[in-house]
């Protein structure tokens, strides 16, 4: 069998980052491969039947799985994380102290019947946006969101986004989020098909719509953050599953592990002990044109 070498590590171009400057958000055809989107559909799919099982996740009432730390949950997915294609829209904006600090995999089934019009508008972050006093706040982290199934067509539980809100701190809305209330104005539905990446700013006002279609929705998020910010991922007991050890050091970065622990090397006063420094320095791409690449 004919092996298919893997992509070369290469920065997000100019263009593509005045478009994420301008819209926090970047939709990227085609970056997974047949056999990648199988791996990931598969997998996706096998975490969704286990939830259904007794001491299983769960799902919520219409059936849909959101289950968190999504390495630990779907270890197979680990090929995803550090992915050349994806993956260089993370370093080329968070630099090389990072780590994934919040991660799900998402299956939503049609719905038959049509739901309140409740709101789920939202940055990410948490009290990031309660406790950050700067206006527009610090982007601080970017999230990656591979799609596993047919979304090119609105109506199928799509992310949904208002382009460049990512620098607005308020959105007008209800009292409190359990009220019915219509879309905010802007409102747009990203459509795209398996194997598509959506790459989006932390800050950008976004929900996910419901699904009607026949089609399962299937994805699975990747959110970046410095390491100097605590991760949400349950990822301690990693070093301890059988897998572990056949990870690549900026994937075990990338989960939390890298260096001695410490909080210096979390803020980055080591950059020769953190595997993606040495990975980006070894390819000449530290940038000192960006400050988070800067070496």
């Amino acid at each position: 069998m004919t092996q298919v070498e893997a992509p070369a590590w290469t920065p997000m171009t100019d263009d593509e980052r005045a478009q994420f400057d301008r819209d926090g958000i970047l939709v990227v055809p085609g970056v997974l491969s047949e056999s990648e989107i199988e791996k990931g559909q598969n997998a996706i799919q096998g975490a969704y039947e286990r939830a259904q099982q007794p001491g299983g996740h769960g799902l919520n009432a219409t059936g849909a799985l959101h289950q968190l730390s999504a390495i630990t949950s779907v270890p197979e997915l680990a090929y995803l994380i550090d992915h050349p294609t994806a993956f260089k829209y993370i370093w080329s904006l968070l630099g090389w102290n990072i780590h994934i600090y919040h991660s799900h995999v998402d299956v939503h089934p049609q719905i038959h019947e049509k739901t309140k019009e409740w709101w789920h508008w939202h940055q990410d972050g948490g009290r990031q946006n309660r406790e950050i006093e700067t206006d527009p706040r610090p982007m601080f982290s970017v999230k990656l969101a591979f799609w596993f199934s047919d979304v090119s067509e609105t109506g199928r539980g799509n992310f949904t986004v208002i382009p460049g809100s990512h620098k607005t701190n308020w959105l007008p809305g209800p009292p409190s989020r359990g009220v019915p209330w219509p879309e905010p104005e802007g409102a747009t539905q990203i459509t795209a098909n398996p194997g598509d990446l959506v790459v989006f700013d932390r800050r950008i006002w976004h929900a996910r719509s419901d699904n009607y279609s026949p089609f399962t929705r299937m994805g699975a998020f990747f959110g970046y953050t410095p390491r100097w910010i605590a991760g949400r991922d349950d990822i301690a007991d990693l070093p301890k599953q059988d897998w572990f050890d056949s990870l690549n050091p900026v994937q075990k970065q990338l989960l939390g592990h890298a260096g001695d622990g410490s909080g210096d090397h979390a803020w980055g006063h080591f950059p020769e002990t953190t595997p993606l420094y040495g990975a980006l320095k070894e390819r000449g791409l530290l940038d000192s044109s960006i400050p988070a690449l800067i070496p």
